[in-house]
């Protein structure tokens, strides 16, 4: 094995950890890699050909992009430890070609309703997970949050005060926190989600979000179970073909957001830094990923430039 590959990897991820810029997914990659290398039984030093073969290896069936968030997480270790040990291999960035983005599908309020009611009607009968289900993909849809910030918020971090109910989104992707204030009527949905979780005994889990085990649901759990409600109702195929997913709910929320914008006669220039902070983007240009051109934006954003047009002659 490398020399000290391990404690060279410690100290670049507690360099990364306080500089704040250390997500928990790269963290776990740089781990499997080290393993990877730990395996191979490698003594000199790493080169760009195991850096690759490992982003590619086979094992867990990862996509393209997959595939290219292993390669990127490495190469980044990899310059560091460049400086330590100069025969270090870095992979150049275009060695992988860039994944196509999956075309995320824009729920209309018929199809967000239809989801809803085939969740409420989830089993097992009496138990809580209909309601969890329900719940969660109100809560995505009406806030546009990450279906993995919505799974991990506490009990705790569901706020109430004067003012309204606040959600704490804690150490989120690029360790961000932020706070979210929901609409009262989505306050009230979580109210008596919280009624529900306390009337059947689930006291001991601090997740607000619970199986009808009394365990917090994992994302890929909730994902499988989504693209069954979305096959039951029509709004995906069968079996082998992709479509919508449980993502894309916070691609519709951004979408009718500044569709609503739109039909308000808002200034979306002075709006849109505004949605960026609410879905808890960095820079307001991440928000434009999540902006898709669906007709009816297309349309309100046509009359609005017709009535600027129309003024200005």
């Amino acid at each position: 094995m490398t020399p000290d590959l391990p404690v060279h990897l410690e100290r670049y991820l507690r360099l990364r950890r306080e500089l704040g810029s250390l997500g928990a997914t790269s963290e776990r990659l740089l781990a499997k890699f080290s393993r990877f290398i730990e395996d191979k039984a490698i003594s000199g030093p790493i080169t760009a050909r195991l850096a690759v073969e490992w982003a590619c290896s086979p094992l867990g069936h990862w996509t393209a992009a997959g595939q290219k968030r292993r390669l990127s997480a490495v190469r980044s270790f990899l310059r560091h430890l460049q400086a330590v040990i100069p025969e270090t291999e870095v992979p150049g960035p275009g060695l992988l070609a860039r994944p196509t983005r999956h075309r995320p599908y824009i729920y209309s309020q018929s199809e967000i309703s239809a989801l809803l009611a085939a969740a409420r009607s989830l089993g097992p009968p009496g138990s809580l997970r209909p309601q969890t289900l329900s719940t969660l993909i109100g809560l995505l849809a009406s806030c546009g949050l990450r279906a993995s910030e919505a799974l991990r918020l506490t009990a705790a971090d569901v706020e109430q005060d004067h003012t309204g109910t606040v959600l704490r989104i804690r150490q989120t992707k690029f360790r961000k926190s932020r706070l979210v204030p929901v609409h009262p009527t989505t306050a009230s949905t979580l109210m008596a989600y919280a009624s529900a979780r306390q009337h059947f005994g689930y006291t001991r889990c601090e997740r607000f979000f619970l199986t009808h085990r009394g365990l917090p649901p994992t994302y890929g759990s909730a994902a499988r179970t989504f693209v069954g409600l979305a096959r039951r109702t029509g709004i995906r195929g069968p079996v082998g073909q992709p479509g919508a997913r449980l993502h894309d709910l916070r691609h519709t929320f951004a979408v009718h957001r500044l569709l609503a914008w739109y039909r308000s006669g808002a200034d979306l220039r002075a709006r849109l830094p505004e949605l960026a902070i609410y879905l808890g983007h960095a820079r307001p240009e991440y928000t434009y990923w999540y902006l898709t051109a669906t007709p009816e934006l297309l349309g309100a954003a046509a009359d609005r430039f017709a009535a600027y047009a129309g003024g200005a002659m």
